[in-house]
């Protein structure tokens, strides 16, 4: 009985030291709260585990999201500016107040006529991404082996795409580079599809999401104190939406380079950045995840983008010497991918939210600015038939829900059947609701 009672405690201790995680590490690194926003933070493992056999890594599959940007609405700072500044006109700011209105102003110049633009930061980080990948895995990058490459048509996606293969290029100029950015492949790069998105806009799907950002939601000290007219304040300012503005742009400092002069998180509480998060979270989920309240299918609008990489590695595996295939895009198709591909458990199916954390579904672990996916395909020679993958998420790397005895690797005929039958069976099943 001690004993059961022993391990039950245990238990209870590791799923609530699980639950406190998200908000222990954005504590310790209030960047993460960012979600999407996080600047890259570059990969936690910095060593690989070794593949078995002598195998070796021959080819790499890719889809990454374009780096760090600066916002894409210039709402972002337009309300705030115009909220702050009518107030600062009728003298009802305090010192505080006024300085923000300041930095805000600050970051506003240097986004000027860049909304949606890829950042000095976020060219680095694709740079930096492909360095790593070509020390990482050499031998997929030797000679005069041809790298393609693919991006949507943004321009963001475009100018990560070009530091990278740039870098690439500096770094061996033996490199065939084929790049390309087409309205043509945007049905698998940054596929709409329109039954999966009013499913996820459905009445119980907003109730549910604006039901938890009532719940989390504390304004009240952050706006109050900027503000020396309470009465003002009360009456002429949307105290919840200038939280709101103020938290987004929070998060978004660390993608400029105004990043090494201001802040704004200076604004809030630790519980107030965590509370602010778990709403972003909660939306991400929501939209993009398996949530039984969005219909429950939302990651298979990823269908084409994982159909391309299987069928565009099923035709590179016959070379003897591939190279790679590199896709630039968006966190609106990397996150479901994610969840479409059980990655880390991120397939999560909950009705309960303020359990996320206690799976682990955390926005902060998948689209990071400039987050990734590589597939490392690995084997001792041309007639080597049991080929291997190994994924890396953030060149990290990643489990995947499917049996194998030799991970983090799996065997490439398991992952490739596993997979075109999940997206099969989900034609099909789509096929006949269509009917």
């Amino acid at each position: 009985m001690k004993r059961l009672l022993m391990i039950y405690g245990m238990l209870v201790l590791a799923l609530t030291v699980c639950a406190q995680k998200p908000q222990q590490d954005i504590k310790k690194n209030l960047r993460l709260s960012g979600g999407s926003f996080l600047a890259y933070p570059g990969p936690k493992q910095h060593k690989l585990t070794s593949a078995p056999e002598n195998k070796k890594p021959f080819y790499i599959s890719h889809f990454g999201r374009h780096g760090s940007r600066y916002p894409t609405k210039t709402d972002d700072f337009t309300y705030v500016i115009e909220t702050l500044q009518n107030s600062e006109d009728a003298h009802a700011l305090t010192p505080l107040g006024s300085d923000v209105l300041q930095r805000v102003k600050m970051m506003e110049q240097e986004a000027y006529n860049r909304a949606g633009e890829l950042t000095s930061l976020g060219a680095q980080q694709q740079q930096e991404i492909a360095e790593r990948m070509t020390r990482r895995f050499p031998t997929v990058f030797e000679g005069n082996v041809t790298i393609e490459a693919k991006s949507t048509t943004s321009i963001r996606a475009i100018l990560s795409m070009t530091n990278a293969l740039l870098r690439l290029q500096a770094l061996n100029p033996k490199l065939k580079i084929k790049l390309d950015a087409s309205q043509a492949d945007m049905d698998y790069l940054r596929h709409n599809d329109k039954l999966l998105n009013t499913k996820s806009l459905s009445d119980e799907n907003v109730a549910v999401y604006n039901a938890f950002v009532d719940k989390h939601s504390p304004w009240q000290r952050v706006i109050g104190q900027l503000y020396a007219d309470t009465a003002y304040l009360n009456h002429n300012v949307d105290g919840f939406k200038l939280n709101k503005y103020l938290f987004r742009l929070a998060s978004v400092v660390q993608d400029m380079d105004i990043r090494k002069k201001i802040t704004l998180y200076d604004l809030f509480t630790d519980e107030e950045i965590y509370e602010n998060w778990r709403k972003d979270n909660a939306f991400w989920y929501l939209g993009f995840g398996f949530a039984p309240t969005n219909g429950g299918k939302m990651p298979f609008g990823q269908r084409f983008l994982l159909r391309n990489i299987i069928e565009k590695a099923d035709s590179c595996l016959r070379l003897d010497h591939p190279g790679a295939t590199l896709r630039f895009g968006h966190d609106t198709a990397l996150l479901p991918l994610i969840c479409l591909m059980g990655i880390n458990g991120y397939d999560l199916s909950t009705n309960d939210l303020d359990q996320m954390e206690r799976q682990g579904w955390a926005n902060y672990k998948m689209i990071p600015m400039a987050g990734n996916l590589q597939f490392v395909f690995y084997r001792n020679g041309i007639h080597d038939k049991d080929i291997l993958v190994k994924v890396l998420l953030n060149e990290n790397e990643a489990t995947l829900p499917l049996k194998t005895d030799i991970a983090p690797y799996y065997h490439w005929e398991d992952f490739r059947n596993y997979y075109l039958q999940r997206i099969n069976a989900y034609n099909e099943e789509r096929a006949l609701e269509e009917e």
